[in-house]
């Protein structure tokens, strides 16, 4: 499919840029029937829509001049969302408009106003920039529109979320009525349709794509995790993966700080991008990634909305999106232009079900699995190791002397050996990491495996006949019980996140007064006890010797050790901070016990 006739600058830039056919979207807005129309677009990310309204302009701008002629007030004005957008729009409309003679002015925040200024104050053809910076040029009489002939919205509904129409109503206001418009947006939501119903006049309708589809270049894969171990499921992922450029994403500025200082720590080239950087600071990021410097970027959502980064094959959710939109614009940064890509979600048990209606919204059929083991990455870097350039590169003199010098002094097992090491030592070590097991079934939505309804989360049983059975089993203390709301429906996934076992791996829990007894099957013993060693939310757990605890009444009397439930007159309650009526329930987050009664004043978490 080759390009339809454009005007031949453009096609220069094309031939230069080695674009052999069109991308749909691209075909679309050059086509006969879209010629000086007004446009509204709906375009996967990825898809080139860059480049397609680029033509669009060009068609209008040049019609049969050779050169756009000496710059005066702008012809065309393209308004993007973000600062990142805007100087990649700018970076793609100066070498498609080079041979077309352009000069390309960009207004973004962050950046010298006055540098701005003086720069449109020479004169512009194109003018590249954001909303709030534009209408506040318009405001200073810097920019002037009376010559415009063609305004671009690009990720329009995306504008509308950050909140900016009042300024792009206030800068299509200020263009003159007859200027072609050109609306591009990944959702058509009802304040874009009144958008275009307003500015637009008898506008061509162009869908490229189903908008609720994910990219077809794109791999998704869902790796269940457990909540502690995000963090080394990303470093084994990235090592995993060895992708020239990747990005992860998180939900807070706080996250991305976290996990950037911990991937910095174990020896990644990384950046971070989040909105408290200054616009220096983020040019200075993305240039480290573009020429190579730094491989991984973590980044929240709107700092990294419209990025185009180079090679970038692997996308990492470490915190998953609010939504089935945010999700796809995100996995969008790969799998770009015809070039395969990965997304990957990490999901803690206790995040599955938003991870399945997440998925299930954007109709994705993901590839579950276990996170990478440190093993399997050892295994990888062997074969890396093997199908090395360093093996095939042609050797020079010095090398072959210092070879040499090495087989006369060391054994081949020697010199491998070192330099295995040696290969070793500027790779990231893989963390060894646990898998908490599958969930629910991919098909049926229902645990792999799980268990009948009456041995599940609280209703697990716990007496002699009717408990959960493991076989042989181990028993450990806790010093929490029911005076700190202690309960199995909170208790049970707080000891899977602690002591990194599954719910299989336990057995009865028997709740006192003033402690609980855990059981734990015999072969995960070890394990939860190394892990759950110390004293973590506020609670201690050791292991306990000389078998069962009795399953009557506890010392204190009062309550059920069979099944870990209090007597029906005396349930637990725990007092509101301000004194108020009591609530049912375990703490939240930093709560110091439920009340003043006697006992250690627990902080339980919840799973998630």
């Amino acid at each position: 499919m080759a390009f339809p006739p454009i005007h031949p600058a453009l096609a220069r830039a094309l031939e230069s840029r080695n674009y052999q056919e069109p991308t749909p979207v691209q075909k679309s807005v050059v086509e006969a029937a879209a010629e000086d129309r007004d446009l509204l677009v709906s375009a996967q990310t990825g898809s080139g829509k860059t480049v397609a309204y680029g033509l669009a302009m060009g068609q209008t701008l040049l019609q049969d001049r050779d050169t756009l002629g000496e710059a005066g007030n702008p012809l065309g004005l393209i308004i993007a969302p973000t600062r990142e957008l805007a100087l990649q729009v700018s970076d793609e409309l100066r070498w498609l408009f080079a041979e077309a003679g352009a000069r390309i002015v960009t207004c973004v925040g962050g950046m010298d106003a006055r540098t701005e200024q003086k720069a449109l104050f020479r004169g512009a053809h194109l003018v590249v920039g954001t909303p709030g910076r534009l209408r506040d040029h318009l405001e200073r009489g810097n920019l002037r529109t009376q010559d415009l002939q063609v305004a671009v919205l690009d990720e329009a509904d995306e504008m509308l979320n950050l909140g900016f129409r009042e300024d792009l109503e206030f800068i299509l206001e200020a263009t003159p009525a007859e200027r072609r418009t050109l609306l591009f947006s990944a959702t058509l939501p009802k304040p874009i349709v009144a958008l275009t119903k307003r500015y637009q006049t008898n506008a061509l309708r162009i869908e490229v794509a189903n908008q609720s589809s994910s990219h077809s270049d794109i791999e998704y894969r869902a790796i269940r995790v457990a909540p502690t171990e995000i963090e080394h499921a990303v470093v084994n992922l990235l090592r995993q993966a060895e992708s020239p450029t990747a990005i992860v994403f998180c939900n807070t500025r706080e996250q991305v700080r976290h996990l950037h200082t911990g991937l910095l720590d174990r020896g990644f080239g990384a950046v971070s991008l989040s909105g408290e950087l200054g616009q220096a600071e983020r040019n200075q990021a993305l240039q480290a990634l573009r020429d190579g410097r730094s491989r991984v970027c973590v980044a929240t959502d709107v700092a990294a909305r419209g990025i185009d980064l180079p090679n970038l094959g692997l996308v990492i959710h470490a915190e998953l999106p609010n939504d089935a939109e945010t999700l796809q614009h995100r996995s969008g940064r790969t799998g770009r232009a015809g070039r395969k890509g990965v997304s990957v979600l990490l999901v803690p048990l206790s995040k599955r079900r938003k991870a399945d209606r997440l998925l299930t919204d954007a109709k994705i059929r993901p590839i579950w699995s276990a996170p990478p083991s440190a093993d399997e990455i050892r295994a990888l870097d062997r074969d890396r190791l093997l199908t090395d350039p360093l093996f095939s590169d042609e050797a020079g003199d010095d090398d072959l002397a210092t070879a040499g010098v090495l087989v006369e002094r060391f054994s081949p097992m020697e010199i491998a050996s070192a330099f295995a090491r040696l290969y070793r030592q500027k790779l990231p070590a893989p963390e060894d990491i646990y898998d908490p097991g599958p969930g629910r079934d991919d098909k049926t939505g229902r645990k792999a495996n799980a268990e009948p309804r009456s041995r599940r989360d609280g209703e697990r049983e716990e007496g002699t006949g009717g408990r959960h059975a493991i076989g042989p089993a181990v028993w450990f203390h806790l010093d929490i019980g029911r005076r700190n709301n202690a309960d199995p429906k909170w208790l049970l996934p707080l000891l899977c996140r602690r002591g990194k076992v599954t719910r299989e791996d336990i057995g009865a829990i028997r709740i006192f007064d003033k402690e609980t007894k855990v059981e734990i099957r015999a072969d995960a013993a070890e394990r939860f006890a190394s892990a759950a060693q110390g004293s973590d939310d506020d609670i201690t757990v050791t292991r306990m010797d000389g078998g069962a605890p009795p399953a009557g009444r506890d010392r204190d009397g009062g309550g059920n050790a069979r099944t870990g439930r209090p007597p029906r007159a005396q349930k637990a309650f725990s007092r509101r901070a301000d004194g108020d009526a009591p609530r049912r329930g375990p703490p939240k987050y930093g709560a110091k016990g439920p009340g003043k009664g006697p006992g250690k004043p627990g902080k339980p978490r919840r799973a998630d």
